[in-house]
């Protein structure tokens, strides 16, 4: 079994990644004495996958659980989920020595951790990542929230895991548009901070479409050993952490402006894309290394473009909205290298629009 450490002092916890772990679960939680019940939140479609398989582990190690269930999609990512699952926690007569685990993609994780931060002001909870995008990233760093009309994770707070157990062998249920979901996520930590890795990328691209798991088990301790670093440094987001939404400003305009019919991962691929398109435009990075990485998202079958039915005008008000946005100027990440980003807000309006045109 891998595991890494997330280092934030009282607040640390660990990443454990194995095939197969799932099973495992329950001899885990109960040797850290975490809680002495849970509830797993999940949604319908996860539930029915792994529902069954994790209340086992669980109930084999003589630990309490239950599940509770919301509908999946990104459109159940609200404040009226957590209100209405807190109502079911209340009813359930969950206290302050229970706990949650988050058992699912993104939107789950997002969910339960700010149900967790909020419920009686504060209960543990872990997280069970079933898609690669959770996975490798959302899963690790303690940002919880949901969305708002106004625009994504608007509505949040940090609050970290317990900890994280990452069982590789899940993702051979995952669906091939989630699994390039999670792959857009992937290449943004080649680009922020390792160019070996960007390269392991292209030069093993048909090993990860093909789900070859050590391939994707080196992939994933990877992506959490660079966040596991850039969390400790910086947990709530003050400098290095930011460097984590890389082609997150544009990508949420674009996610938002499709009322979420959009995968975050395609949005996020054509969020990296529009901000190489910037970087070149102020001179900070070369038409060749923008050629490449937009090269390697289209390899893998992620798009490239701001989708038409987009418009500038709503683009722009959605960044003005955006969490990234500091006294009406929007943050950007830019790359200046591969492995390497600068962030600034230093990018005038007619570079902005320029982008932004579809």
């Amino acid at each position: 079994m891998k595991q890494l450490h997330v280092g934030l002092g009282e607040r640390s916890y660990p990443i454990l990644i194995e095939n197969g772990l799932m099973a495992e679960i329950g001899k885990d939680l109960k040797v850290r004495g975490i809680a002495k019940r849970f509830i797993v939140i999940a949604d319908t479609t996860v539930a029915e996958l792994y529902g069954d398989a994790v209340l086992a582990s669980l109930a084999q190690a003589g630990l309490p659980t239950d599940l509770i269930t919301f509908p999946a999609g990104e459109a159940s990512k609200t404040l009226a989920t957590v209100a209405g699952l807190a109502s079911r926690l209340a009813q359930a007569g969950l206290d302050r020595k229970d706990a949650l685990i988050a058992l699912g993609g993104g939107v789950t994780g997002d969910i339960t951790g700010f149900l967790a931060a909020s419920y009686m002001r504060g209960i543990p909870f872990v997280q069970i990542p079933t898609t690669l995008l959770a996975q490798v990233d959302s899963s690790v760093g303690g940002k919880t929230g949901v969305d708002i009309p106004e625009g994504k994770n608007l509505v949040g707070a940090f609050y970290q895991p317990r900890a994280v157990y990452i069982d590789s062998q899940v993702l051979r249920t995952l669906p091939k548009a989630e699994l390039l979901n999670g792959i857009a996520e992937v290449i943004k930590y080649g680009v922020i901070y390792d160019s070996d890795f960007f390269c392991f990328l292209e030069n093993h691209r048909t090993a990860i479409l093909s789900l070859e798991l050590p391939v994707l088990e080196q992939v994933i301790e990877t992506c959490c050993s660079i966040k596991a670093k850039v969390v400790a440094e910086d947990e709530r987001e003050a400098n290095l952490r930011r460097i984590l939404n890389f082609g997150h400003t544009i990508g949420h305009a674009v996610e938002a402006d499709s009322g979420y019919h959009l995968a975050h991962g395609s949005a996020v691929a054509i969020g990296m894309v529009a901000a190489c398109r910037l970087a070149v435009a102020k001179g900070m990075f070369s038409v060749a290394e923008a050629e490449r990485l937009t090269d390697l998202i289209a390899a893998f079958g992620l798009p490239t473009k701001i989708p038409s039915t987009s418009s500038r005008d709503r683009l722009k008000a959605y960044l003005l909205t955006d969490k990234k946005t500091v006294a009406g100027r929007p943050f950007f990440v830019l790359p200046t290298a591969i492995g390497q980003v600068e962030i600034t807000a230093d990018v005038n309006d007619s570079l902005i629009d320029q982008v932004l045109t579809v």
